[in-house]
């Protein structure tokens, strides 16, 4: 439920409202960050009116993520109060389900529950990766340092996140700007060639005919031209969800250039999450467990799987990395020698990070060229939707005589 807080300074009667997804107007007083010096007035928003407002207001964001666990971080290093430390980071955060879900937290904290525990009633905020290291660090005493590591490894992948958007830009407005050209022709110079075609009674390319098609079909029921920039909506909105499903994983890992970034962008968070864990004494077929079920991308899903099956049976590590290297792509031989030089020195989390930092560091120089990168995918694609306009266009045109001359 959405709660609207109302603030006024009573000072120098400043107001200011704020949007908390919660439960109680107590919490939502708590995820509204009121001040000693204002007075609050919390109303429900229900009904039409909560539709609405989800729908248009701001969903969690990696912004809200990195801000809270550097806010919480830099509080513990300071000894300050666990419950003080979270209701310090709600104006940190934007959205209205962080300000909940931060309220949330501290009303369990009050009731005795451990931080991991509270925050792990929010999946949607916190993945298991991210509890499982804030268990951890509870049990190791460590929690400052973990949550610190979780803040840096965040804000990594949104420096990169950041620039993969700058750079996907220019290909989704030339998407949009084709999708338009289309339409706007289909209202007004394919319904000109639609009478002059059909008076010539003769057969017209299959290109032509379905172009024709889809110009009546817009003539008759114009709202259909809002379909394709609904779906376009669509896309970009649920891109996530859509990306989560293992059938599209596997298509799009298969596409180059893309499916290199997809690659890289899996396997340094994913070696990152089983780096912080067994650097915080988690043990290690437990981490791999987590790391399994955190990783976004189905191969490193069923890697990490497989891995750990295989150290049940008593292989090392390094052995296990390379009967499963298959699912690494091109890198694999090369982490397997990695992992196999840790093995001889002993090292624990320090030869994982080095293969994530390598992750992050190719997946941000591809992310600094990603116009580059993406350029001839968009080329591809406009020169195949300027090809067919123009073979459907003119194609009949320069037939045109013969069809004259058959029809006399």
């Amino acid at each position: 439920m959405l709660k609207k807080v109302k603030l006024t300074n009573i000072q120098n009667r400043q107001k200011a409202e704020v949007v908390v997804d919660t439960v109680a107007d107590d919490r939502a007083l708590v995820g509204a960050g009121q001040m000693a010096n204002e007075l609050a007035e919390v109303s429900s928003i229900s009904g039409l009116d909560e539709t609405i407002q989800r729908l248009t207001m701001g969903g969690p964001s990696m912004n809200d993520r990195v801000g809270f666990f550097n806010g919480l971080a830099k509080c513990f290093e300071r000894n300050v109060p666990t419950i003080k430390a979270f209701q310090l980071q709600v104006n940190r955060v934007k959205s209205p389900r962080y300000r909940g879900a931060i309220a949330d937290i501290c009303s369990d904290l009050k009731s005795g529950d451990r931080i991991s525990d509270a925050m792990g009633k929010n999946p949607d905020l916190f993945t298991p990766d991210m509890i499982a290291l804030i268990r951890a660090g509870e049990e190791a005493g460590q929690l400052p340092v973990v949550l610190r590591r979780v803040g840096n490894s965040q804000k990594k992948a949104l420096t990169i996140m950041r620039k993969l958007k700058a750079g996907m830009i220019y290909p989704a407005i030339v998407l949009v700007i084709g999708v338009a050209v289309v339409i706007t022709m289909s209202f007004t110079l394919i319904p000109a060639m639609v009478k002059l075609y059909s008076s010539l009674g003769s057969k017209l390319p299959f290109a032509t005919t379905m172009l024709m098609k889809l110009s009546d079909t817009l003539v008759k029921y114009p709202w259909t031209a809002l379909i394709p920039f609904a779906a376009l909506f669509y896309l970009f909105k649920k891109w996530g969800k859509i990306m989560a499903v293992p059938s599209v994983q596997r298509f799009m890992i298969g596409i180059p250039v893309v499916g290199d970034l997809i690659r890289k962008s899996a396997a340094a968070t994913s070696f990152r999450c089983l780096a912080l864990l067994v650097d915080a004494n988690v043990r290690i077929k437990t981490a791999l467990e987590i790391t399994a079920d955190s990783s976004k991308h189905v191969f490193y899903k069923e890697f990490f799987t497989r891995v750990n099956s295989h150290l049940t049976v008593g292989r090392t590590m390094a052995e296990s990395f390379l009967l499963e290297s298959h699912w690494l792509g091109q890198d694999g031989r090369t982490i397997c020698g990695v992992m196999d030089l840790a093995g001889e020195t002993g090292s624990g989390a320090e030869p994982l990070n080095e293969i994530a930092d390598d992750y992050e560091e190719e997946l941000d120089l591809m992310a600094s060229q990603i116009d580059k990168l993406i350029e001839p995918v968009t080329i591809l694609v406009l020169g195949t939707l300027v090809g067919f306009l123009i073979y459907a266009i003119y194609s009949p045109i320069f037939s045109l005589g013969d069809a004259l001359l058959t029809k006399k």
